[in-house]
């Protein structure tokens, strides 16, 4: 396990931010808009009081650019989506000079405020020959103002003869967006964190780790702290369990298109050395209108 194990969390983090806010395609005729209507009505059959409407007018979530790049958000998506990410790592630790890349596309559904959502993506960690798949599944729902829970199983069915990984992880991830702080985005939070706990990259070390006398577990439980900076720009502070890292996520034009950009590997914990991480991503929302 070298870099393709660390940089999944590369397109798994930011797939919640990119499905905060997202442009529409036009795809529903009046009867499936009415069909999901009475789904919603049937989820959440207690109707709103105006107290609470208010309430959730008020409420505050993360900021609209990506709040970290390397461990995963507490927030998932909201409606139906597709989306895709690139992301990327130079060099590889425990080699020079090389790059290595990580291509991801998936799908998410469902309502998390009423009930959950569901998000499925196809990896792709060896993109120079296109092999090397393996799959994530994460559920997210909303718990209260500005907190939402995920539970991620990431790196499945990967194919023990071509990935370097050293199997599954699962983890719980909770992010809160801190309700006092506005944004200059309205609806957002400037400040939020997540903490969380997990298998696999939060705790299993590399074999290089172990030859070099690095140990043979990480802490399991991950973190992070995501201040805006300026408007869609985020400064990041992470740890992944393993080592840490710091981050700025932006998001450059009115559409939903993200960048992240970092180091990670800063402590001598595990790695030979720092390096350089990036991702990019966009969603595409599949709501029906």
């Amino acid at each position: 396990m070298i870099c393709k194990t660390k940089i999944w969390a590369i397109i798994c983090c930011v797939t919640g931010a990119f499905c905060l806010s997202t442009q529409t395609v036009y795809s529903q005729n009046q009867f499936e808009k009415e069909l999901t209507q009475k789904i919603d009505n049937f989820l959440a059959p207690v109707p709103q009081t105006n107290q609470q409407t208010i309430s959730a007018q008020n409420e505050l979530y993360p900021s609209d650019a990506p709040g970290g790049i390397l461990i995963p958000s507490g927030f998932g998506g909201y409606g139906t989506y597709l989306f895709g990410g690139l992301g990327a790592t130079y060099p590889e630790v425990y080699r020079d000079n090389k790059a290595d890349l990580i291509a991801s596309a998936g799908a998410c559904v469902g309502n998390p405020v009423k009930a959950i959502n569901f998000a499925a993506s196809l990896n792709m960690t060896d993109v120079h020959r296109f092999r090397d798949f393996s799959g994530n599944f994460i559920i997210s729902r909303k718990l209260f103002a500005g907190t939402s829970i995920s539970a991620g199983a990431l790196q499945m069915f990967a194919n023990a003869r071509q990935s370097d990984a050293s199997g599954s992880t699962y983890y719980l991830a909770v992010t809160h967006a801190i309700q006092t702080i506005k944004s200059l985005t309205p609806g957002c939070s400037r400040l939020s964190y997540t903490i969380g706990i997990g298998s696999g990259r939060f705790y299993e070390k590399s074999p290089k780790d172990i030859a070099a006398g690095r140990g043979k577990h990480g802490t399991a439980v991950f973190g992070s702290v995501s201040y805006e900076l300026i408007q869609h720009v985020n400064v990041n502070a992470e740890w992944t369990g393993m080592n840490l890292g710091i981050s700025a996520g932006i998001r450059p034009l009115p559409v939903p298109l993200s960048l992240a950009v970092g180091v990670a590997n800063l402590t001598r914990y595990t790695n030979n050395k720092a390096n350089m991480v990036f991702s990019i991503g966009y969603p595409l929302s599949l709501n029906r209108r």
